[in-house]
């Protein structure tokens, strides 16, 4: 069962981070408990050749190609790096979602049009935009913290990669006009020392985001609660439009190496 994660950008087609997350198939068959049986193989999806040109990205033209994808490949579960629905005006806190007070995130969305900074509010909306697209295409956003309710259909979880690195205990990768190369390398590193996975080429920041991003879609996918955390409310419509929804990050194996992932 393979994941979509995507790290999202608005600015440019070359900024997305687009990246297929599925369980390796072992050879040697379905009672191999060796390291190979659970690695995860990551297919890295260039975003800037399926562009016709370079510059803004319209989030309608995002959703259709992100969904076609999804439909050749029978993905279920789609990870999205960005906010999924305004604030609620009765949730408690003053300018954020639940989700994003318990994680502390650098950004808030908070009542429709109000974000902090507010340099962030053409980013939020596109990404709202984006959501509403693929739910129009027959996709729904997470609503239920119940992980067996993604079976039924396909959904969009929200991730988070800062705090997914810090769930994992592991140092976040810096941002990327101030991540080096050796950074990106020793995170790279220490990620696969703790989950192995494979990648058919070598993910620059935002596919690496979108990578550690992503590791909580195959734990809903193989429903194994251990391996993730869920983070705030439900998303819901009120006074015409979307507030609240849930975050989704990854916990780290608990098991030995050759143990990790097990169903």
């Amino acid at each position: 069962m393979a994941v979509l994660s995507v790290d999202l950008a608005y600015r440019r087609w070359s900024d997305l981070g687009i990246v297929v997350l599925d369980r390796a198939n072992p050879a040697q068959g379905p009672f191999d408990y060796g390291p190979a049986a659970h690695t995860i193989a990551c297919e890295i999806i260039p975003s800037a050749a399926a562009a016709q040109a370079e510059g803004p990205i319209d989030a309608d033209i995002l959703a259709g190609r992100l969904n076609h994808l999804c439909t050749v490949r029978d993905i279920r579960v789609m990870m999205l790096d960005g906010p999924q629905a305004w604030k609620s005006l009765t949730n408690g806190c003053d300018h954020a979602r639940v989700s994003e007070r318990e994680l502390n995130t650098a950004a808030k969305t908070g009542l429709p049009g109000m974000v902090k900074p507010s340099t962030y509010r053409p980013f939020a909306e596109f990404c709202l935009d984006v959501y509403d697209a693929l739910c129009r295409r027959g996709w729904r956003r997470m609503d239920s913290s119940d992980h067996t309710a993604v079976r039924k259909d396909r959904v969009l979880v929200e991730s988070y990669p800062f705090a997914a690195w810090k769930s994992l205990g592991l140092v976040p990768l810096p941002s990327k006009r101030r991540t080096k190369v050796s950074d990106l390398a020793a995170a790279y590193g220490a990620l696969r020392a703790l989950i192995p996975f494979t990648t058919d080429r070598p993910p620059n920041h935002d596919q690496l985001q979108a990578i550690v991003g992503g590791l909580p879609g195959l734990a809903l996918e193989e429903r194994n609660t251990a391996a993730m955390r869920i983070v705030g409310n439900p998303p819901r419509r009120e006074d015409g439009h979307w507030r609240e929804g849930f975050i989704v990050l990854p916990l780290p194996p608990h098991e030995p190496v050759s143990l990790r992932w097990l169903d």
